[in-house]
């Protein structure tokens, strides 16, 4: 059968993206975004997972706020990369694996969780930005290592699910992989944030001290987490902030316990990045 075989936590900033495409891993202002994520790339190297379960938003570049789903999954063989006004990334289509997401999106209806369905959307920096610092290696004439499951979580157009109920979409797609018959390695991405703010009175806000308290819990006392209002987390992280809530998605996909393997934290701008791995602790 399926069986997921860690997590990873990630920033999904623009400019991470940016940064890559214009080989900024020499600038002394990215270097350490780079070398964060080098432990993680070597990693998936060596684990070579067949698919990333993707928990990401989209910011208003394929869904609007006419018809901004709170849940959606992809069930395609492809995904175009968005053009987000500068021209469509040069980087290969984001190779889906429709047989298990089909699967994974019945057994999400059925465990009582209204999913939107769609097909060969495009998709914005919200996944592939991350995406390219997971596999720095990929070309545009490649191809991806594993195939993805993305799954859309609405952080933008109130009302937005809560801590809670992002954990327990969690729990259901881990049920959801294990009845999968294939044996397959599956590791589980949740995105966002950490702390900022890019609007009103706030804007350019950051809170380290809260990041670094989030990165604790996220690995350790996670329902902590879940027991936190929307709110708490737009008033610790920054209105914008408050998308880490996608992070417990991917925590509630995994075991009770976790190791953290690899963690890195910098704060060069706007918006603090973080990036960190959990391998499963066997109950």
């Amino acid at each position: 059968m399926a069986k997921i075989i860690g997590g990873i936590g990630t920033s999904h900033v623009p400019t991470i993206g940016l940064a890559y495409d214009r080989k900024k891993n020499e600038d002394p202002d990215w270097a350490p975004l780079f070398a964060g994520y080098a432990p993680v790339a070597r990693w998936l190297e060596e684990k070579a997972p067949d698919v990333l379960v993707f928990f990401f938003n989209d910011h208003a570049t394929t869904f609007f706020f006419d018809h901004y789903p709170t849940f959606a999954i992809g069930v395609w063989d492809e995904y175009p990369i968005a053009d987000e006004g500068m021209g469509a990334r040069k980087v290969p289509p984001l190779r889906g694996h429709a047989p298990l997401s089909r699967h994974i999106a019945t057994c999400l209806v059925n465990d009582e969780f209204d999913m939107s369905i769609f097909q060969d959307l495009s998709l914005d920096h919200g996944l592939n930005s991350p995406l390219t610092m997971l596999y720095p290696k990929a070309t545009p004439e490649g191809h991806w290592p594993a195939s993805l499951v993305p799954i859309e979580v609405n952080v933008l157009q109130h009302p937005v699910p809560t801590p809670l109920r992002c954990f327990k979409l969690g729990q259901a797609v881990r049920r959801a992989v294990a009845s999968w018959p294939e044996d397959l390695k599956v590791v589980v991405v949740g995105t966002g944030g950490l702390s900022h703010q890019m609007n009103g009175e706030r804007a350019g806000f950051n809170n380290e001290a809260w990041d670094r308290e989030f990165l604790e819990l996220i690995a350790a006392d996670p329902l902590a987490l879940t027991r936190m209002r929307l709110a708490d987390f737009a008033r610790l992280g920054g209105s914008e902030g408050a998308e880490v809530i996608m992070w417990l998605a991917m925590r509630g996909a995994l075991t009770e316990k976790v190791r953290t393997v690899h963690q890195s934290y910098y704060l060069p701008m706007t918006t603090a990045m973080a990036v960190a791995v959990y391998e499963e602790i066997e109950q």
